[in-house]
């Protein structure tokens, strides 16, 4: 089991001090990787489903994995998820080639397709067709990542004539890593990505997505040539052997912890209490 650590952007770590100790601590405990969350805006007053009152800060995603990256040398770096309905492709595409370049390989880019209707409409995004949305940008970034000459024809982004260096250090590109809970986003995981990330799930909310993933798979098929989903979770439970198991058991390959804390202290606290579990 890969054990990584959920918010080295938001709350105590949005402090850059903060961020470094935390990230080095990590690192240095074994932790395999660390993992942002994105919330441009929130909405003012918070109400449901807006998931943390308008005062909680959030870093940029690929500003404060870039920074972080340049405090350590090994532990990956993943967007755990970036909403990518609300990005230009390009523009997003740049940023984290830029960050796997100076990371030196280590970036996991996982998206979503966003929930705020508040925080769309702020941006100026619509609020509808965003699966659709998601996949013709993405669609978008691999061509730019990984074609000699990227051209790209879609609905939502249109391109040719361009070029944009540097290209990820992975090749063919960073791996792609799908969330979300519903049948058509579980479907795009399978169709779409390298795997899937479902965010403070408990055993048997687990135990759902991934027979959900099963059926999807069973259905669609995986792409030619690519490997079984590797499936990360933000678990809801407190964290210890034995629920570590449990999870191992329903096929989970990477467990992303995830404790709101109220300082940086706290914060190492519990990345040291997480790296206890490694064996």
């Amino acid at each position: 089991m890969k054990l990584g650590f959920f918010g080295i952007n938001v709350g105590p770590c949005a402090d850059p001090d903060g961020a470094v100790r935390v990230a080095r601590a990590a690192e240095e405990a074994g932790l395999e990787s660390l993992w942002t969350g994105e919330h441009v805006v929130l909405p003012d007053p918070q109400a449901p489903p807006s998931p943390a009152p308008p005062e909680m800060p959030f870093l940029d995603p690929t500003i404060a994995l870039t920074y972080v990256a340049a405090a350590t040398e090994r532990v990956r770096l993943g967007t755990g998820i970036i909403i990518l309905p609300q990005r230009n492709p390009l523009v997003l595409a740049k940023e984290l080639a830029s960050l796997d370049v100076l990371s030196r390989g280590r970036l996991l880019f996982g998206f979503g397709i966003g929930y705020l209707e508040p925080e769309f409409r702020a941006l100026g995004i619509p609020f509808t067709e965003k699966g659709p949305r998601a996949e013709d940008y993405l669609a978008a970034m691999i061509a730019v990542w990984t074609q000699a000459k990227p051209a790209h024809a879609g609905r939502f982004a249109s391109f040719s004539g361009i070029q944009a260096m540097p290209r990820p250090v992975q090749r063919p590109h960073p791996p792609i890593i799908a969330s979300g809970m519903t049948p058509a986003s579980l479907r795009r995981a399978v169709r779409l990505a390298d795997g899937w990330y479902g965010f403070t799930l408990d055993l048997a909310a687990t135990a759902r997505a991934l027979e959900g993933l099963r059926s999807a798979e069973t259905q669609l098929g995986r792409p030619a040539g690519e490997g079984p989903l590797e499936i990360s979770v933000t678990p809801l439970e407190r964290l210890d052997a034995s629920v570590v198991e449990r999870y191992a058991a329903l096929g989970v390959h990477r467990l992303i912890v995830f404790r709101p804390e109220a300082t940086v202290d706290d914060v190492l606290r519990s990345v040291e209490a997480t790296a206890a579990l490694i064996a």
